[in-house]
């Protein structure tokens, strides 16, 4: 097995019980010991990944909730295993159901980021990138394709996309192709390199003298992202060579944790003052001075904004019939001319579509090559002749 596809499989099993669970840890994981199990035994096969697309996985396995954990203590079975066997697994698109049906069609298509910043003592900021997600929330009745362009991908790095994607379209277009799986999911993450600049700002002020450490921080909004910023935390540890703290805030609270970790709760910042936190901090007998300075942890929200600069610029849907794909059998039909052509069942459906309708085309990408080729030897009159891949690529106008 390929080093990656380990790490792949891993990364897909946390998440599938993350899902599942509701969180993962080790106090879950005993308690859900049976899921853990069953959801692993269907996810891996005599070592290779079998089956780890969560659609399917939650028909074959029910996720917890108290109405089973009741039935299986009243009855005695334990076991969450459906009888059925799930529809989507013979299909072509195994992370879709075989037939869902909504009565209201929508789908919501949210970024959500995460920014990680380093400053240094002088405020000079030494990194700061973000690592966002596309998260995509799809009830759509059918079989539908969906094709989701930014603004500026060019500005993404290091993008992981869900199976659903076609690789093609982005690699050439930058557009993102995919038949959606129901539910929640993550279509992609993606990160962005180099920001210049942060939200918030950050200024700790420390002086020590005669086994005393007087501190004093401040916080504010220095790039102002047009939404409000709440849910602000500054964390940080305090040295093992204080005593004793005493720091106060005139806004939010302040509260000294059993570790020595300083959190200071501060929501959103108000018009009228800016936060600060103060006060002085007792080094033991043996310092006169404090040596080693704390780091500071900034954590903050805003929603509706990107901080990445990422925009969504539109998102088209298609209704589309499946795809045919070449058969093995095959068989003469009289056409244009009555000359006679060997076609395949997939080339024919496919050509008489088109040409009923020439805008279906525009569905066809460049990989169909071999479904291509035997549209353009069927339509043209070259009897039996059969073209080669050149020749249909010269023809075909998409």
């Amino acid at each position: 097995m390929p080093p990656l596809m380990a790490i792949e499989f891993l990364c897909r099993v946390a998440d599938v019980l993350s899902d599942y669970l509701g969180g993962l840890n080790e106090d879950v994981i005993k308690d859900n010991f049976v899921i853990v199990y069953e959801l692993l035994d269907e996810m891996i096969d005599n070592g290779f990944p079998l089956t780890t697309e969560p659609n399917i996985l939650r028909e074959m396995i029910a996720p917890p909730n108290i109405v089973s954990k009741v039935l299986s203590v009243v009855t005695g079975n334990s076991s969450n295993v459906s009888d059925t066997f799930p529809g989507a697994t013979g299909s072509c698109i195994p992370w879709r159901a075989a037939d869902p049906k909504y009565a209201n069609n929508e789908v919501y298509v949210d970024l959500v980021e995460e920014m990680n910043a380093v400053i240094n003592r002088d405020g000079v900021l030494v990194k700061c990138e973000i690592y966002g997600e596309v998260q995509v929330n799809s009830h759509l009745s059918g079989l539908l394709d969906l094709t989701l362009s930014f603004a500026n991908p060019s500005i993404l790095d290091d993008v992981r996309f869900h199976p659903c994607v076609r690789f093609r379209p982005w690699e050439s277009h930058q557009i993102l192709s995919f038949v959606p799986p129901d539910g929640e999911f993550k279509l992609m993450s993606y990160r962005v390199k180099k920001l210049k600049s942060t939200p918030i700002y950050v200024k700790p002020q420390l002086t020590s003298d005669a086994g005393k450490c007087r501190v004093n921080v401040l916080v504010g909004i220095k790039n102002d992202p047009g939404k409000t910023v709440d849910s602000i935390t500054v964390q940080f540890q305090l040295p093992p060579c204080v005593l004793s703290p005493d720091l106060t805030s005139n806004h939010g609270t302040v509260n000294i944790l059993s570790n020595k970790i300083c959190s200071w709760l501060i929501g959103r910042i108000p018009k009228d003052k800016t936060p600060s936190l103060s006060g002085t901090l007792l080094l033991g007998t043996e310092f006169e001075r404090l040596h080693v300075f704390p780091t500071f942890r900034v954590g903050f929200r805003i929603m509706g904004v990107a901080l990445s600069g990422l925009q969504i610029d539109k998102l088209d849907l298609k209704t589309v019939p499946n795809r045919l794909y070449k058969e093995t059998v095959v068989f003469d039909v009289k056409w244009q001319s009555r000359l006679y052509q060997t076609w395949t069942i997939a080339g024919f459906l496919t050509s008489r579509m088109m040409v009923e309708n020439p805008e279906m085309a525009s569905l066809l990408f460049w990989e169909d090559y071999e479904l291509l080729e035997i549209c353009v030897c069927a339509l043209s009159k070259s009897g039996r002749k059969k073209c080669s891949r050149g020749a249909a690529k010269s023809q075909i106008l998409v």
